[in-house]
């Protein structure tokens, strides 16, 4: 299994117990905090600097032309929570989650927000292990390999685009509601719904309340169209 893991993401470890730690869910932690068992979520909070930063260089080497206010935007966009759980997916992460027994059954394995919180809890973890260049290898391979600036709108704003697209018909009313906050203070994951005359047409996470409405703004849009 570690095997698989390393060859997947392209790195091979000195100190498995890094590799192991990034892929450990709070709720199995708490589950055996007597054997000093720890989550990834310090990783988690070093891996979206090392992310952050290694994004700010990428757009600032890549996009000379780009004045600061909207390569903050861009970065923003590329390095939030669905492009880190796409990352994750294309990974397959969630096949080596350690899961706390209720996080298992409440479907925490494909949960989008656990997800994303992995890749940068790996990120840390290759940094920590390997130092800057593989973690920074690690992200231009797996996070920002498909970073096409020019297809990236980080101004969309789905919650304006959602509401035009379901007033073409009338009256319709629409709902954002927060469901979820999880984490840290410091490190805190927003989940809302959207409903749309009463009716839940999108869920979405995000590390701020508004992010979260966006996400969910922008699946109900794709379900509506679909």
């Amino acid at each position: 299994m570690k095997e698989t893991l390393e060859s997947r993401i392209g790195y091979h470890f000195k100190d498995h117990k890094l590799l192991e730690t990034a892929m450990t869910h709070s709720s199995y932690a708490n589950e055996r905090h007597a054997d000093g068992t720890e989550s990834y979520e310090r990783l988690e909070f070093l891996g979206d600097s090392v992310l952050g930063q290694t994004t700010a260089e990428f757009l600032y080497r890549h996009e000379p032309a780009l004045p600061e206010g909207r390569m903050t935007r861009l970065r923003a966009e590329l390095v939030c929570e669905a492009s880190l759980h796409k990352a994750a997916l294309a990974l397959g992460l969630g096949e080596f989650m350690r899961l706390g027994r209720g996080e298992e059954l409440t479907g925490g394995r494909e949960r989008t927000s656990i997800l994303a919180d992995m890749v940068e809890s790996t990120i840390a973890a290759i940094y920590l292990d390997g130092g800057m260049e593989e973690a920074r290898r690690f992200i231009m391979a797996h996070v920002l390999k498909d970073a096409e600036i020019g297809e990236v709108h980080p101004s969309a704003d789905y919650k304006t685009a959602l509401q035009e697209y379901v007033q073409r018909d009338g009256g319709c009313q629409i709902r954002y509601e927060l469901i979820a906050e999880e984490g840290p203070d410091h490190n805190k994951t927003f989940t809302f719904s959207v409903s749309v005359n009463g009716r839940t047409v999108g869920e979405g996470s995000g590390r701020t309340k508004k992010e979260a409405e966006q996400m969910a703004a922008c699946q109900a849009l794709e379900k509506l169209k679909a």
